[in-house]
């Protein structure tokens, strides 16, 4: 059985006796660049080297292994293949080598590293289409390594072409990836990759940018061409240990065995508690994960914050479907940090009482609301039942209700904080729905009561004109750039706005040095005189926190439509207030004073001349 240390270790290996570099891995937590909350590809902190300019180690030869983090899918969790958590395994030629090297390079690795048989492998190429041809090339090169002609695909621009949507004079290109059968029983005669039988997996691509994208949709040749590879740690660890349970690498496999252990339950034979093992495994992993980050993130309900928090308080939860105490989550924690992550992360065993302590605290305050929140659920389900039962026997025609309304489902977000998805696993457990519409209905009868939140919806300004409209964009860039410099666990504690000044407090551990004030300042001077447009748009909060947005703003619903001011590269907050059309509207930007205005939270005073 080969480990999953064993294998970070055979991958860059393999790339650096080939002359790469290993850059190791940053942050998981997007710096604001990149327009996403996560690192979601092992590529994305490279893209800016990729676009040309030159990288830190010098070197036109890359490696690394670098987490990543997806939540978009958090409800297909408990499955055997989906985690939020997951590292990439990557290497890159930037203006270096090319085809000729990377397939034969994959080639090698496959077959004599890990051995696969090279009859076996199957591989898809760019099909071509009216702007770019059939990438023959590649395939010719596959099939001079010994790839079985039968066995290379030639598949359209959805499957096989990667570029950035949206953008002109940016590099692209066609992608080669890499399958293999999981067994030699084809379901059919015509059995092969494209096949949903599942027999077939994917094991990796290598991308060749080799074009300029050109307005109208053309596309040139680029003089200096690119390579990136990325290969899935998880999902070869499972290939290569011949698994379909991606919970039995070593992995996962000593905490879901913990959990066996204090609940009594067997992982093989109980389908409901295997489900609840594998969400408190991955959801915890992940946590350990964002909080121990070197930009370290924490519990709220805002942001990246607010999905650290759903995560930990969904896996609080099935620990009571395994009826095992939520604490039963600091000892699966300390698995990860001490035994799987602790070569490959080793912040995470120096932050480890740190950690601890932050999972513990989420436990203490989740545990008192689910505690009531479930009582009132329970009541909802008791009646219900109830009601049923003594319809039932007035009329033997009579329908059952299988709909918790939306007035109680909005009652236990209101009064007792369970978010609408809460809800509704809880509903589909008992083989019931929630009124989504009838939640949203009351919801808005409740944000048309309330008016609690008219004056920090105005982003802290005490009267509304062109040149407090100014301040206030300004703040969205200052805490841009603290973020960049303290990490996105930096966050608005409180703001101030007049036609005088802004005054704008966050949490940071220290006095700002004044070489922190210039970068600070640099940092927004340089955004105005960039002149980049504010855009505003509006879409469901979820989506919103999902795409990388932030901000003080608690929902009402994850479905609650937001506004959303994105500053290209810049910023992309989820805001009430009013802002300039173009950062260039500014004027320049001088920090006048900072001081402390609370325990642990620091003021800035500034003024636009």
């Amino acid at each position: 059985m080969i480990t999953s240390k064993e294998l970070r270790e055979k991958w860059i290996k393999f790339y650096e006796e080939r002359g790469h570099v290993n850059i190791g891995a940053v942050s998981l937590i997007g710096d604001g660049t990149t327009g996403v909350m996560f690192n979601v590809a092992g590529m994305q902190p490279l893209m800016p080297y990729l676009l040309g300019k030159k990288h830190p180690s010098g070197s036109t030869r890359l490696c690394n292994v670098q987490g990543c983090v997806r939540t978009v899918d958090i409800d297909s969790v408990g499955d055997a293949t989906h985690f939020t958590f997951f590292e990439m395994m990557g290497n890159w030629s930037l203006g270096d080598y090319f085809k000729k090297e990377k397939t034969r390079w994959s080639f090698e690795l496959l077959t004599e590293v890990f051995g696969f048989e090279k009859e076996k492998i199957c591989s898809t190429v760019f099909e071509g289409n009216a702007q770019v041809p059939r990438d023959n090339e590649t395939a010719e090169l596959l099939k001079g390594l010994g790839i079985k002609e039968e066995n290379i695909f030639y598949l359209d621009k959805s499957n096989n072409w990667w570029e950035l949507e949206g953008t002109v004079g940016t590099p692209c290109g066609p992608d080669n990836e890499w399958f293999y059968p999981r067994h030699d029983n084809p379901c059919s005669p015509t059995c092969d990759i494209n096949c949903d039988c599942g027999r077939y997996v994917e094991i990796g691509n290598d991308v060749y940018m080799q074009y300029k994208k050109l307005e109208g949709g053309k596309y040139t040749e680029l003089e200096n061409k690119n390579v990136d590879t990325g290969f899935g740690l998880d999902r070869l660890l499972l290939f290569l240990n011949n698994l379909d349970d991606g919970y039995k690498t070593d992995l996962f496999i000593d905490s879901i065995n913990l959990l066996q252990e204090v609940s009594g339950k067997d992982y093989e034979t109980d389908e409901v508690a295997r489900k609840a093992m594998r969400i408190i495994a991955d959801h915890t992993r992940t946590s350990v994960m964002l909080i121990g980050d070197r930009n370290g993130i924490v519990p709220s309900n805002t942001g990246a914050g607010y999905i650290l928090r759903r995560l930990m308080r969904r896996a609080i939860r099935y620990c009571k479907n395994l009826n095992v105490d939520a604490t039963v989550i600091l000892e699966v924690a300390k698995i990860f940090i001490e035994k799987i992550y602790n070569d490959a992360y080793p912040l995470l065993v120096e932050k480890e009482g740190y950690i601890l302590d932050e999972i513990l605290k989420e436990i203490n305050k989740f545990e008192a609301t689910l505690a009531s929140g479930m009582k009132e659920f329970d009541k909802c389900i008791i009646g219900m039942e109830r009601k049923n039962a003594f319809m039932a026997q007035k009329d033997p025609n009579y329908i059952p209700e299988t709909v918790i309304s939306g007035k109680q489902a909005f009652r236990l977000y209101d009064t007792f904080g369970f978010p609408l998805e809460l809800t509704k696993e809880l509903a589909e457990e008992k083989g019931l729905t929630v009124d989504e519409v009838g939640f949203n209905d009351a919801f808005k009868e409740h944000q048309e009561k309330s008016k609690a939140q008219a004056v920090s919806a105005k982003g802290g300004l005490t009267e509304q004109t062109e040149i407090t409209t100014n301040y206030h964009t300004a703040t969205h860039i200052m805490l841009a750039g603290l973020r960049k410099m303290f990490g996105t666990s930096t966050e608005q504690k409180g703001s101030n706005i007049t036609e005088e000044r802004l005054r704008f407090d966050f949490n940071l551990d220290h006095k700002m040095t004044a070489e922190e004030l210039k970068e600070l300042e640099d940092f927004v001077n340089d955004v105005i005189e960039r002149k980049i447009d504010v855009v505003k748009t509006e879409e469901p909060y979820n989506k919103a926190v999902s795409e990388g947005a932030y901000g003080v703003f608690t929902a009402e619903s994850d479905d609650q439509i937001v506004s959303i001011y994105t500053i290209d590269g810049v910023d992309k907050q989820i805001c009430g207030g009013p802002h300039a059309k173009n950062t260039g509207d500014l004027g320049k930007f001088i920090i006048k004073k900072e001081e402390s205005s609370s325990s642990g939270v620091r003021r800035i005073k500034a003024v636009l001349r």
